[in-house]
């Protein structure tokens, strides 16, 4: 899949936006908030895998609609929320037609609704002439959603905190990615709420919150606290993960809370000779793309 350079109008009436999707090369859950929120260490990377949102300006009202796959609509959608916080906080006299495409799986670990909400607030900022600096974005994203920030970023970052202090990657190893997504969607508040915490090494920890460089072998760093959770309740998803490897794989791991499951590739030919395997006996998605720096 190519990556796509974002259009818009000539009078800026109307923007397009790209919500890339995202992996967890690492997540390590290292502590619970007392409001039952759970701190992490992540690395993030964004893939060219997206959804698109057409944003239109209107003189009153929010309308959106969507297409692709079965999302949420109205305020239980987050491109909804994010729109009507944007205006909220902003106090602008006017309205927005969004349409959105949906690409990214639902409820897949790959964070598209995080993805869709922060171009959304990112589109309607710049239609309006940026009323909102950095801080303001930020702070909107966060009430949205602890995975939104980052999709604010776009570009590779380590994550700490609840996900929203972020630390950008300098340099990471360029990979392509076989992504399989089953037909299955996986709770991120029940995944957290069945995981049993358990003290962290000190010295990984710091590794994964401090370094701004990636110069070690990243198919060894993979790490994902959940998958032990996730693959309890849907064992099958292990051997997604074994064919991955048999087909190539530098390595492969459950991306957040799943149930998709990623392989890297140190080239394009050889994700696309997997991704065609498994697209003949998978039943859900298959994608076959490249992270984004």
């Amino acid at each position: 899949m190519k990556a796509r350079t974002p259009r818009s109008l000539p009078n800026q009436a109307a923007i397009e936006k790209l919500a890339p999707a995202k992996l967890n090369l690492i997540l390590r859950i290292t502590g619970l908030r007392n409001n039952g929120y759970h701190e992490i260490a992540s690395l993030f990377v964004p893939v060219a895998l997206y959804d698109t949102l057409r944003i239109s300006k209107r003189e009153k009202g929010l309308e959106l609609y969507c297409s692709g796959r079965k999302v949420p609509k109205g305020s239980e959608n987050l491109v909804h929320r994010a729109a009507t916080s944007f205006f909220e906080n902003t106090g602008i006299d006017g309205g927005a037609e969004i349409r959105l495409t949906k690409n990214i799986p639902v409820s897949s670990g790959l964070g598209g609704g995080s993805s869709d909400a922060a171009a959304a607030l990112l589109g309607l900022n710049q239609l309006w002439g940026k009323p909102l600096k950095k801080r303001g974005l930020d702070a909107i994203a966060l009430c949205l959603g602890a995975d939104v920030p980052f999709f604010l970023l776009q570009r590779p970052a380590v994550a700490h905190g609840i996900g929203e202090i972020l630390r950008p990657v300098e340099e990471i190893p360029s990979f392509w990615y076989v992504i399989v997504s089953p037909s299955l969607m996986v709770s991120t508040a029940w995944a957290y709420s069945k995981f049993k915490l358990k003290l962290t090494n000190e010295e990984d920890l710091n590794n994964i919150l401090f370094f701004k460089r990636i110069d070690a072998n990243i198919p060894d760093m993979l790490s994902n606290d959940l998958e032990s959770v996730t693959f309890g309740k849907h064992p099958f998803l292990l051997s997604i993960k074994t064919s991955l490897i048999e087909l190539g794989a530098l390595g492969s791991l459950m991306s957040g809370s799943g149930p998709s499951i990623f392989g890297l590739f140190n080239s394009k030919k050889k994700a696309q000779e997997a991704g065609k395997i498994l697209e003949s006996h998978t039943r859900g998605d298959v994608f076959v793309v490249k992270g984004l720096s």
